[in-house]
C-alpha cells in the first residue's frame, strides 16, 4: 500500500495539484492534511489527521465505480471519518467554493470532536 501511495503522490491528477497546493504546509487555516494517505486498505486523496475530514476528488472514472466509492465512504465513516467529495470540474471551475466547503467542515469538525471528547470523560 505504501509503495500504491507514494505513486500516486507522484503521479497527481491536475485537479489534486491545485488543491494540495491550497491545503499543504498548513495553507488552510492552520490545519495540517496528508495526501494519498492509507487509512486501513484504502488511500484517500487528502486527509486532516487532527478533523478526521477526508477531501475526495473524483474525475469521470468515479461514475463506474460508485459502489467502490460508496462502500470506502461507508468504512471511513465507521472509523470516525467524514468525507467530502468533489468533482474534479469543482475544484477548476470554483476552486475559492470548494476551500471554503472544506474550512466550514473542518470548524464543524472541531465542534463536534470536542463536544464528542468532553462526553466521553
Amino acid at each position: 500500500m505504501k509503495t500504491l501511495a507514494r505513486n500516486l503522490r507522484k503521479n497527481q491528477t491536475e485537479a489534486e495539484k491545485i488543491i494540495w497546493y491550497q491545503l499543504r504546509n498548513r495553507n488552510l487555516s492552520g490545519y495540517k492534511f496528508r495526501r494519498q494517505y492509507t487509512i486501513g486498505r484504502y488511500i484517500v486523496d487528502f486527509v486532516c489527521l487532527d478533523r478526521k475530514l477526508v477531501v475526495e476528488l473524483d474525475g469521470s472514472q468515479h461514475f463506474e465505480t460508485k459502489i467502490y466509492d460508496d462502500k470506502r465512504s461507508e468504512f471511513l465513516n465507521q472509523n470516525g471519518f467524514m468525507v467530502l467529495r468533489f468533482w474534479n470540474n469543482e475544484v477548476f471551475d470554483n476552486l475559492d467554493g470548494v476551500l471554503e466547503r472544506i474550512s466550514l467542515k473542518l470548524e464543524a469538525r472541531h465542534s463536534t470532536l470536542v463536544s464528542g471528547r468532553q462526553g466521553a470523560t
